[in-house]
């Protein structure tokens, strides 16, 4: 896999360094802190390393805290790049519980509900996953961070609230019974983004015919970020030049280089003739001591600045 590595040893100036850090980090949140917690972790080892504590950082789809899992993470302006993501598909690994509901519809909730397991629940869980395949609409937890009237729905949940929200349609690609116990399933999905699956888990409980919820959750993929490559957080505060991957393994874009005079008419914004043939309608933009530039988007043999990097 490629790495984007500082060299130790390197004598680098702040603003070198500063550009450097633009990159992805596909970070382990461990199941308790939030992924708003995890980033302000992430941001701090980054910020200390670069020497700037306000450089940019953001994650790519929040995980509950309980869950846990894959969560990428961009630092840098590749903040401006999360737009430029096209895989968004997620896999999970979770337990389905049967025979109880909870208020937030996983384990940590208050009790709704509580029936008999039928004897026969794997049979009918299995008869019932086709019918939650393909696109599906759910209703947002109340227990969620969707945002109703400039608050987040779990803020009003908290506070003993329920307001109107509207369904949405989401994609489940798959369901795929990976084992059972007693009165409960291992089940792995994947899905779109947007997907709930604790709302997905509590309604395979109604099919089934018992009150249900989402017992554990592990994101094992997010897009292009896998499980296998995740980093735990101590493991990027260790070393953090290693743990950031380049735009490039991310965005399947390829990569052109430019010379000085068309890097500078590129970073003003100007359109500037192609080196070689159009590989394909976007791409990275190096300079040629080989630092991003920004991203271009091919017109014929000329190229056109979409997002410029100065």
């Amino acid at each position: 896999m490629p790495r984007f590595v500082v060299p130790s040893g390197a004598k680098r100036s702040r603003g070198k360094l500063l550009e450097t850090l633009l990159g992805f980090v596909n970070v382990f949140k461990p199941a308790g802190p939030t992924s708003a917690q995890t980033l302000a972790r992430v941001r701090r080892v980054y910020g200390v390393y670069a020497g700037d504590r306000s450089i940019a950082a953001g994650h790519l789809g929040t995980l509950d805290p309980q869950a846990a899992g894959v969560l990428p993470v961009a630092i840098g302006k590749a903040t401006r790049l999360i737009a430029l993501l096209t895989d968004q598909r997620k896999a999970y690994a979770g337990l389905l519980v049967l025979g109880r509901s909870t208020t937030t519809q996983d384990a940590l909730g208050d009790t709704i509900a509580t029936g008999d397991v039928p004897n026969d629940w794997e049979r009918r869980l299995r008869d019932a996953i086709p019918a939650f395949l393909g696109r599906i609409e759910q209703t947002p937890p109340m227990h969620s961070a969707v945002h109703h009237e400039g608050r987040r729905l779990y803020e009003l949940a908290r506070e003993g609230k329920q307001v109107e929200r509207r369904a949405r349609g989401v994609m489940i690609y798959s369901i795929t019974l990976l084992g059972v116990e007693p009165s409960v399933a291992r089940l792995r999905v994947t899905c779109s983004e947007g997907t709930y699956v604790r709302a997905l888990f509590a309604d395979l409980g109604e099919a089934i015919g018992t009150p249900a919820h989402l017992g554990g959750l592990l994101r094992e993929a997010s897009g292009p970020f896998v499980l296998a490559e995740a980093f735990t957080l101590e493991e990027i505060a260790a070393n953090p030049s290693r743990a950031l991957l380049p735009p490039e393994y991310v965005i399947p874009f390829p990569t052109i280089v430019l010379d000085l005079r068309n890097v500078v008419d590129f970073r003003a914004g100007r359109v500037v003739p192609l080196p070689q043939g159009a590989p394909a309608k976007h791409v990275f933009v190096r300079d040629e001591s080989r630092m991003l530039v920004g991203v271009g988007e091919t017109h014929g043999a000329l190229l056109a600045p979409r997002k410029v990097f100065s």
